[in-house]
């Protein structure tokens, strides 16, 4: 893994090789993420932590197999029959983008309920960040 962040791959064309995928005929819906590199720091949105300044930048990291082992978690999740996630790596600034995950399956409550659970896991143990003040 190099630390030279790297270009989002396009989600439209993502979305094209999902509905080529051999399960796309199951794929009633599909949901998409777009993680983001923001200003405000993490602390300050989950814990509501006030007195921290604007986040610069952000390192971020990650484990590929772990992220794997979290894709193939969501597939096996049901009525899910795609799923891809794509990570950027090394010194990120704010609008910059961290991830893109894309979800299909059968119906919206198991789609939205997979797309939430697949960034959560990697959120949680797959990833690495480290936000720059």
């Amino acid at each position: 893994m190099s630390g030279k962040k790297e270009k989002a791959p396009s989600m439209d064309q993502w979305l094209q090789e999902a509905k080529e995928d051999k399960n796309a005929a199951s794929c009633g819906m599909y949901l998409f993420h777009n993680g983001v590199v923001r200003q405000t720091a993490k602390a300050s949105v989950r814990q509501g932590e006030k007195e921290l300044p604007p986040v610069a930048g952000l390192i971020l990291s990650y484990d590929e197999q772990k992220v794997q082992k979290a894709v193939e978690m969501a597939k096996e999740m049901p009525g899910i029959y795609y799923a891809r996630v794509w990570l950027n790596q090394g010194e990120l600034q704010v609008g910059d983008d961290m991830m893109r995950v894309l979800v299909g399956g059968d119906i919206r409550p198991r789609v939205i309920d997979a797309l939430q659970a697949l960034v959560e896991e990697i959120k949680l143990n797959c990833v690495k960040e480290t936000e720059i003040f």
